[in-house]
């Protein structure tokens, strides 16, 4: 038996090497793994390498190339025989389905800590979906690419699987960044079939190569290398390409060697055609179903011209310089180098055979968008660094986007509406509210964009009872009517918002404190009647809150991180929004704006203490000081007769001021300086970037506050705009908004 410590030895070996799994399909994934692969078992004593063969590698048709993955001298643990042949789009299916089915056991029975899967094949989508769902890690090499066929798809499916990404270049990088792909799993590594034939470029055997496959007659730079593809979305018009391609080769009267298909759907009907044109048996062609990699590189390297649409065309022949005819849409949005000549309309043999005249013996500077040699280097330090005790479950990195509505039937067959309550010292107001989409041009924008408006549908108002259980009542009377009466309107009530005033524990839904203009209204459980009774769900926030809630999604607070919005009405109250987010504070009594105090003895204020903002601004200080100027006479303009039957407000001290009462003008400019400078005190706190006034004295009180700060604020807080709420209703549209961004939020 083997020594207790020799096993404990090994066992820590086994733990310490990551088990990595790479897979190949094909001869044209091989090329791009075997540099990796390489890698891996040079570096045995880091990583246990698990070598998976299926596809084409293992159909006598395209060469039997698995075996030279076995003179490689890698070994093979599985091969897998997933093709059913037939060359069509249900055979491509069929393959997918049978590799499914194959593969849970031979990655069950590997158990590898990483599996490798190159590129955008259908073989590929199979591996990364059968990892995927067995919790193996996957990492992609060269996704983020583009292309113009289902390999596209195929290929950002993959990505979307994968857990890790090897790309190829910078505009592949960002691709994936795009797709919301975690950037810290992205690296830029280059493509690492760079790194064989950048190496092996320079053989002094490579005419011997040459004249292997085309004849000795053949000269450096005077013959072709011809691979054409089907394109799966177009096979017939691939299919016409590919003669048309051999009708102008053979019109050309050049050597060419030219490779069989892949075994994409269509490829079977290629192949007829380039048995029907006899070009098996023409003495000017060669035709091969495979080329080993690095016998391929020489005959690329020296070619006169390439055509067809294969990748290697776009990208390993930049890096030699050597002419290349792209033809068709297979490469559409591939980045290429100077020496690709795109013929994506070749609907005539002239046209090719035009492009070959172009392209045939020119070269051109050497190419290494795709890479410089060194990328599995960088594959091997990534691999180094993958933490096996990470959380396996992706994550994405969505960008931020617009607001929008889910498109099920509710909301197809009906409006998605809140009812809003707004609970005011002399009135109780229900309204019905909808979002209303509108089209707009803004500003030197070359076309309308859609904007959310909130749209008041219906609205009911009655006197506020003075009493707790007349109060609720009344609020469950109006709600049920206006529940019926949303039936009538298709509007699909989703909850119900209350704004009222107050301190407010918007989490519990529970009044803690009210103003003294509402009485029986401390302490009170609003959210529990009323969810009760109306079968809603019901937000509950302060006025001054909802205030700027209402901006941040109606009105000039949309799209802006940092805002306060202050209500200059029969009090003065208000909300930040900082970063996106309400600030409620720790006892829910942040943002008493009308309680800054701007000095020491001023007037008395209704919380008890004296020199608030509320004391100065609101509508009843002003009424208050506009009642204490008509009981000395003193309300009225020099030379005018100004009789005042009714009740004196606010607005008669104002209409005074600016018929040139002095006095009037004196109130008036204490209470613009007392509440400007307690706006620059929240400035200088919280620094938003915006100030958003809103109430019946909004528009009077915009321009001298945004002098003061003018005068008065840090020069960095100077700039800080002060605008007039566009907003008719804001305490009801920010209790509905409430509703409308937590009811239609499909997040859980």
């Amino acid at each position: 038996m083997m020594e207790r410590g020799k096993i404990e030895e090994l066992c820590q070996d086994s733990k310490r090497r990551l088990r990595v799994c790479v897979a190949t399909c094909n001869r044209a994934d091989y090329s791009k793994l075997a540099p990796i692969m390489f890698g891996l078992k040079s570096h045995a004593e880091e990583f246990e390498l698990e070598v998976v063969v299926l596809g084409s590698h293992l159909i006598d048709d395209y060469g039997n190339t698995f075996r030279m993955i076995e003179q490689d001298d890698f070994d093979i643990g599985s091969k897998l025989h997933t093709i059913v042949r037939g060359e069509d789009e249900a055979a491509m299916v069929e393959s997918v389905g049978l590799a499914l089915v194959k593969l849970p056991d031979v990655l069950q029975r590997l158990c590898p800590d990483v599996l490798v899967v190159h590129g955008d094949r259908f073989d590929a989508l199979a591996l990364a979906t059968a990892a995927a769902l067995m919790n193996i890690r996957i990492l992609h090499v060269e996704g983020g690419e583009v292309s113009g066929t289902i390999d596209d798809s195929i290929r950002h499916a993959i990505s979307k699987l994968a857990h890790y990404h090897a790309c190829c270049t910078r505009s592949s990088e960002q691709h994936l960044i795009a797709m919301c792909e975690d950037h810290s799993r992205i690296l830029l590594a280059g493509c690492p079939s760079y790194d064989k034939l950048l190496s092996a470029h320079y053989r002094d055997d490579y005419m011997d190569i040459i004249r292997s496959w085309l004849g000795d007659k053949v000269q450096e730079h005077d013959y072709i290398v011809a691979l054409q593809h089907p394109v799966t979305t177009d096979i017939q018009n691939s299919i016409k390409i590919y003669g048309l391609m051999l009708d102008a080769l053979l019109s050309f009267n050049k050597r060419t060697l030219i490779l069989f298909p892949n075994i994409d759907a269509g490829s079977k009907e290629m192949v007829r055609v380039m048995r029907k044109k006899g070009i098996e048996q023409h003495p000017n062609f060669r035709a091969v179903k495979h080329v080993p990699f690095e016998q391929f590189i020489q005959l690329v390297s020296h070619a006169g011209c390439m055509i067809g649409n294969s990748s290697c065309g776009v990208r390993e022949a930049g890096a030699f310089g050597t002419p290349v005819i792209n033809l068709g849409t297979r490469q559409t949005g591939r980045e290429t180098g100077e020496n690709v000549l795109h013929v994506r309309d070749a609907d005539t043999q002239n046209k090719v055979y035009h492009a070959l005249e172009l392209q045939f013996g020119k070269r051109y500077p050497c190419s290494k968008i795709y890479g410089d040699g060194n990328a599995v280097p960088r594959i091997l330090k990534f691999l180094r660094a993958i933490d096996l005790d990470e959380p396996l479950q992706k994550t994405f990195c969505f960008p931020p986007v617009k607001d929008s509505f889910s498109q099920d039937i509710d909301h197809i067959l009906e409006t998605q509406s809140a009812l809003a309550v707004d609970l005011g010292g002399t009135n109780l107001r229900v309204a019905i509210v909808c979002m209303q989409a509108t089209s707009y041009q803004a500003a030197g924008a070359s076309d309308g964009s859609t904007h959310h408006q909130g749209k008041i549908v219906k609205k009911y108002t009655e006197p506020n009872p003075k009493t707790y259980e007349d109060r609720i009542q009344l609020i469950l009377k109006i709600c049920a009517a206006a529940m019926r009466d949303s039936v009538r309107l298709n509007c699909r009530i989703l909850g119900v918002g209350v704004s009222t005033g107050g301190r407010v524990n918007p989490q519990e839904g529970v009044v803690l404190h009210s103003t003294q203009l509402i009485q029986e209204w401390s302490s009170v459980d609003l959210r529990t009647p009323l969810s009760d009774a109306l079968h809603l769900p019901v937000w509950i926030d302060n006025d001054g809150n909802c205030a700027a809630l209402a901006e941040k999604k109606f009105g000039h607070g949309k799209g802006v991180e940092n805002f306060v919005a202050v209500i200059t009405g029969t009090g003065i109250g208000g909300g930040i929004i900082h970063h996106n987010e309400l600030i409620h504070g720790n006892n829910f009594c942040a943002a008493e704006l009308g309680h800054i105090m701007v000095s020491l003895d001023g007037p008395e204020c209704t919380c008890g203490s004296r020199g608030c903002i509320e004391a100065y601004a609101s509508g009843m200080a002003l009424q208050r000081e506009a009642k204490r100027l008509n009981d000395e006479d003193l309300l009225k303009a020099e030379g005018m007769n100004m009789k005042i039957l009714e009740p004196i407000t606010a607005a008669h001290l104002i209409t005074a001021a600016r018929q040139g009462n002095t006095k009037a003008e004196a109130v008036l400019n204490t209470a613009s300086t007392a509440l400007g400078v307690g706006i620059v005190n929240i400035l200088h706190m919280v620094n938003p970037s915006l100030v958003i006034l809103s109430g019946v004295l909004a528009s009077y009180y915009q321009a001298p506050v945004q002098s003061v700060i003018s005068q008065r604020a840090l020069f960095s807080a100077q700039c800080i705009k002060v605008v007039s709420s566009d907003l008719e209703e804001p305490a009801l549209l920010g209790a509905a908004s409430m509703v409308l961004d937590y009811a239609t939020r499909r997040t859980y």
